[in-house]
């Protein structure tokens, strides 16, 4: 059964892109197609984001050790997402157009956000292998930290593009602000409990 359950998860993973392309072919996706798939890839890219953080406090919480073996592959799979969003501006909405691009990064705040919440991204993508975590050792689990700063520049790019604090962009945030509450209080619970564990029972 568990020999199953990655590759459908693969394959539910790869069916939001598969649904686009299949509007683009039918003409389903509206008036505007490349809105819509800027729109869509990038929600995607945020939803297994969130899903890749909440991995930990699910294994934490349930004791279920088998779902850390999907943490990676979901979380190259909001790299491909947010791969798809970003080329897709670039395609799509600037036609290849690099100065214009670069003029349009840093006048539009919520663009610049969500091009540094890409860039975050792209290391942790490169060193996700085995090879990267034997080469990085401690330091990858440190660099590897910055998917919480993608995940909040994620966010605040969501609500600066739609322009509204309600609905999606308020309950992706509240889902964020759990995921690293539950880290936050998990962490300070630790250090509480670490120095009762290291006095050695001699010393009593």
């Amino acid at each position: 059964m568990r020999r199953a359950i990655k590759p459908l998860l693969f394959i539910a993973a790869l069916s939001p892109v598969a649904w686009l392309a299949w509007g683009v072919q039918q003409g389903t996706l509206g008036a505007n197609p490349a809105e819509t798939i800027q729109l869509q890839t990038g929600r995607w890219a945020l939803k297994f984001l969130l899903i890749t953080l909440a991995v930990t406090p699910v294994r934490r919480l349930t004791g279920w050790n088998v779902v850390i073996q999907y943490r990676r592959m979901l979380g190259l799979f909001a790299f491909f997402y947010a791969s798809l969003h970003f080329t897709s501006y670039i395609v799509l909405d600037q036609f290849f157009d690099w100065s214009a691009i670069l003029r349009d990064i840093p006048k539009r705040p919520f663009i610049l956000m969500g091009t540094l919440a890409f860039l975050l991204l792209v290391p942790l993508a490169i060193t996700s292998t085995k090879g990267w975590i034997r080469r990085l050792g401690r330091r990858w689990q440190s660099l590897h930290r910055l998917i919480y700063i993608a995940a909040c520049c994620a966010i605040v790019h969501f609500t600066w593009k739609v322009k509204v604090i309600a609905g999606d962009p308020v309950i992706y945030a509240a889902i964020l602000a759990a995921l690293l509450g539950f880290r936050a209080i998990w962490y300070l619970r630790k250090r509480v409990e670490r120095p009762g564990r290291t006095v050695p029972q001699s010393a009593a």
